[in-house]
């Protein structure tokens, strides 16, 4: 999912480059083509899907299964109508037979259950034509997933729907079994219609509506001039702005892969023309366009359903994931400025920077973005009103840039993208839906929790350390939100279980989902920026890697010792935490890339790792222990390094 389209801000001679890898990395981008008349019906269409989510969202007082079984219904209708079965060049205003049954079929099962979905819900028991029809309506479901989300996510719970037929119930008869299973995945709210799409339809749908508006305001080449601005003329500046503008978005954007695709066309190239070798810039990119999906308020939309599944209000979650975030991006930003340091590599010129002050006079552009934060921290009312206020906001300062006005033609654009973006989420929900229901109807939650206890021997940094490992594999090609989904459902519960509080346990499995997209073999955004840098992918995927060390390293500290997030703490207490961790995270990013002052020894590389964990870990011992340790360090460095300049050459 992309909240907006990075592709705008994107340079004019490339558009062919990023299309085609963006089509090759990312499955939002194969659409089906349609132009003239046809073009126009498909965009009504999906205007229309966008104001019915928002009538419904706002206003509708439905029943929980009539408003979610037609959100569904319209997702199947549109989906078949936007995402074609295969990748590759595809035939203008061209739509298969079997796409229009699959369509009818999907949308069909859906709405049944939406017309009779009061009956339903007062029997216990469905009938043979309703389980048929719970069959489509799965089956569908995973086919449009597929098309629009990829496999990975399939081939979960395609395991786990075979393992619950046959090992997951102790009924001989396999006609029961499937029938029973049916009726909790597809009729039930344990399924299918369970917490993620329920939050889907009400919060995710109105904040991917609030992107594509904040889209067209211009917001995304904001980001980018600004980053240039700040931070460009200084060493390495191309990869600097990476990361600025990859943090800058990530508050609002919603996929990783359109992140890194999308600002990476510009920095890129700018990275391998300022020195840095194609696996680095790819890797900063990627690393720095990644974190955008732990970044505060959206954070790839998970908060809403961390809120959800945890019980907390919205505002929480985003409050605490502040300091994780800044720590990632802090460690990114060091180790650049690091490898640009170490190689002697210059900042953009003055001429190629753009002016500040003219962009300081576009800081109005910032208000839909100020106005959602205020209303969702201090408003009485639902957050997808604030989304909705927001909306009008973002029209509103568009009206002050002519190039960039939402006209009534854009405003039915932007209604239609918003559409369309919400087919991937949904779907990947839908089916995040399933494996969740699967997991609890057969007991698989249970089962894993005792096989992870068994092998950590109740030692919590075991218990961490394999959870991790559950949360890489199975967050390998699935997009945020199911990304999240997953986690919650199956790893989560462990750390809990285990002692590690329920908001720590929750972003814990969060994190690791997410660096997926870094790790390989499925490193979707490492894979993409090396094709932009044309450099190595594996070697790209393993420096991404190393540069986002900040989000391999937080999470482990705050779920053993949940200061970080700034549970049972106190102010005082939560600023020294920021202090340190900041320093501590400094003397990792230098011992990783061998470098401070001047290139660091094997032993000065350990140390300085240890000083800075110890920083980063909250306590006051570690804090001093940490601080002596880098401080012997910096010294040393200090000290070698006059001696180095008074030796004769």
């Amino acid at each position: 999912m992309s909240l907006f389209n990075k592709k705008t801000a994107t340079e004019p001679q490339q558009p062919m480059d990023v299309d085609a890898v963006m089509k090759k990395y990312d499955r939002e981008s194969n659409t089906r083509v349609w132009e003239g008349t046809p073009k126009l019906i498909v965009t009504c269409i999906l205007a229309m899907f966008s104001l019915f989510c928002i009538y419904v969202t706002l206003f509708a007082t439905w029943l929980d299964e009539v408003r979610l079984t037609s959100f569904m219904s319209f997702i199947m209708f549109i989906g078949y109508l936007v995402f074609p079965a295969q990748k590759g060049k595809q035939k203008v205003n061209y739509i298969p037979w079997y796409d229009i049954v699959l369509m009818i079929a999907g949308s069909g099962s859906f709405l049944y259950y939406c017309i009779n979905a009061a009956d339903i819900v007062a029997r216990f028991k469905i009938t043979t034509i309703e389980v048929i029809i719970g069959i489509i309506g799965i089956l569908c479901l995973a086919e449009l997933c597929r098309r629009s989300v990829g496999l990975p996510i399939l081939c979960v719970a395609g395991a786990l729907l075979i393992y619950a037929l046959i090992w997951g119930s102790t009924n001989p008869s396999l006609v029961a079994r499937i029938t029973e299973n049916v009726r909790v995945l597809f009729y039930s709210k344990e399924g299918i219609l369970s917490t993620p799409i329920n939050v889907c339809s009400k919060y995710i749908v109105m904040f991917i509506i609030f992107g594509a508006f904040l889209e067209r305001t211009g917001i995304a080449d904001f980001f980018i001039k600004i980053a240039n601005a700040l931070v460009g003329r200084f060493s390495g500046g191309p990869a600097k702005v990476a990361v600025v503008a990859s943090a800058l978005e990530g508050m609002v954007s919603g996929s990783s892969v359109a992140n890194t695709v999308g600002s990476g066309a510009v920095t890129i190239p700018l990275m391998k023309r300022t020195g840095y070798k194609p696996e680095f810039a790819a890797a900063a990119e990627a690393a720095a366009s990644t974190g955008g999906q732990i970044m505060p308020p959206i954070m790839g939309a998970a908060a809403f359903l961390m809120a959800e599944t945890v019980g907390v209000p919205y505002s929480n979650i985003v409050t605490r994931a502040i300091l994780p975030a800044v720590l990632f991006f802090a460690g990114v930003f060091i180790t650049v400025h690091l490898e640009a340091k170490k190689e002697g590599l210059r900042g953009l010129s003055r001429e190629e920077l753009p002016r500040l002050k003219p962009l300081l006079k576009q800081t109005y552009l910032l208000l839909p973005l100020i106005l959602l934060i205020y209303l969702v921290a201090t408003s009485t009312r639902s957050i997808a009103y604030a989304a909705a206020i927001a909306i009008v906001m973002a029209i509103v300062v568009s009206l002050f840039n002519k190039e960039h006005r939402i006209t009534p033609k854009r405003l039915l654009e932007a209604l239609a993208a918003g559409g369309q973006g919400m087919i991937t989420v949904a779907a990947a929900c839908g089916v995040a839906g399933i494996i969740a229901g699967v997991i609890g109807v057969t007991g698989l939650a249970y089962m894993l929790f005792n096989g992870i206890v068994a092998l950590a021997g109740n030692q919590v940094i075991i218990a961490l350390f394999l959870t991790m490992l559950c949360c890489i594999v199975l967050g390998m090609g699935v997009p945020t939100t199911a990304n999240y989904c997953i986690m919650a459902a199956t790893c989560a519960p462990i750390l809990v279980q285990m002692g590690v509080p329920m908001i720590a346990a929750h972003f814990f499995v969060f994190y690791f989902g997410i660096v997926a997209d870094l790790t390989p073999p499925v490193a979707l955004a490492a894979y993409a920026g090396a094709a932009i840098a044309q450099s190595n992918p594996m070697k790209t995927a393993f420096t991404s890697t190393k540069l986002a060390i900040g989000a391999f390293i937080v999470p482990y500290i705050f779920a053993l010792n949940p200061a970080m997030l700034f549970i049972d703490t106190t102010v005082p207490e939560v600023i020294l935490i920021c202090i340190t961790s900041l320093v501590g995270m400094f003397a990792v990013s230098a011992a990783l890339e061998g470098y401070l002052l001047q290139h660091m020894r094997w032993h000065e590389r350990v140390i300085s790792i240890v000083g800075g964990l110890l920083l980063i870990y909250p306590g006051l011992m570690t804090d001093l222990i940490g601080l002596v340790l880098i401080a012997t360090i910096l010294c040393i460095q200090i000290i070698t390094k006059k001696k180095s300049k008074h030796q004769p050459a």
